[in-house]
């Protein structure tokens, strides 16, 4: 019983840094419609980020978000603009546009690769190496520091999609795209901020990502699976559904690590997205297709 406990508690925690990733590519699908297969490749950028503010600064990798979060918006207008605004404008381009996002995640890759090499790096804290134990349980402190900053995150988030005039907007565009547009939302701004909006988010995940686990530029391919198994199975464009499909999964693939392996643990992602694709591929909490 102890040891079942003790396994939820850290699947909940890697949850939790989970659901932050998969928050901004549920969020840019919602309001533009799009699989972002790029924004794994754009988490490990942030990591990049944190690495070096740490490595030559000394800044925390959780502080380090407000340079990732900033630079990694920047960068989502300027991808937006130089990339999605004109396949947008383009109704023959918006099929293609997966394909974009996987040759965007090879340029990036590639990128990295180049400038820093495929040797594993990872941001070391005091508390990556130190845990908190209470009676028979313990908790690693650099995925309770991490599994923290993500809850702020993202309550931060619900509460600009919840409270705020721009938050409607974005909440009306995921809606319905057409109808926003006839009110006067302003659709192509609204994806513009929100593609930025998911870019900051996948720097925040970066950061957290710095210290939780060890990187390198191809290491965004392990990520996509389980970030699309996430979105899948809460349902595409659910935020709530990402943070359901985020701690369930990663509890399983928890108890699956301790029973049969850490080597069978991605299995639990891969299988799961293929289950639910065949069973109900809107997920949990998604809009079943009209088609």
């Amino acid at each position: 019983m102890v040891q079942n406990i003790q396994i939820i508690i850290l699947g909940l925690a890697l949850g939790g840094v989970y659901a932050l990733m998969a928050s901004g590519l549920t969020l840019i699908f919602g309001v533009m419609g799009i699989v972002n297969l790029s924004h794994s490749a754009f988490m490990i950028v942030g990591a990049f980020i944190a690495f070096y503010a740490f490595t030559l600064f000394g800044i925390d990798p959780i502080l380090s978000i407000v340079i990732t979060m900033p630079a990694m918006f920047l960068l989502g207008i300027v991808v937006y603009k130089l990339i999605f605004a004109r396949s947008f404008a383009d109704p023959a381009k918006r099929s293609v546009m997966v394909l974009m996002t996987f040759a965007l995640a090879l340029v990036i890759e590639g990128t990295l690769g180049f400038f820093f090499s495929n040797i594993y790096r990872s941001t070391s804290p005091s508390y990556a190496s130190d845990a908190v134990i209470v009676g028979p349980f313990f908790l690693p402190l650099g995925q309770l520091y991490a599994m923290a900053m993500s809850i702020v995150i993202l309550l931060l988030l619900w509460a600009y999609l919840k409270y705020t005039w721009t938050g409607y907007a974005i909440r009306a565009t995921m809606h319905n795209r057409t109808a926003a547009e006839v009110v006067g939302v302003n659709v192509d701004r609204i994806s513009m901020l929100v593609f930025g909006i998911g870019m900051a988010l996948a720097g925040a995940s970066g950061s957290a990502l710095s210290f939780v686990f060890s990187f390198y530029p191809s290491k965004h391919w392990e990520f996509v699976a389980i970030l699309l198994s996430l979105v899948v199975l809460g349902g595409m464009g659910s935020l709530l559904g990402a943070l359901i499909g985020a701690l369930s999964l990663s509890v399983v693939a928890a108890f699956v690590s301790s029973n049969y392996g850490p080597t069978w643990s991605p299995v639990t992602f891969y299988l799961a997205l293929f289950i639910i694709l065949l069973v109900r591929p809107q997920g949990l909490l998604g809009k079943k297709s009209g088609l």
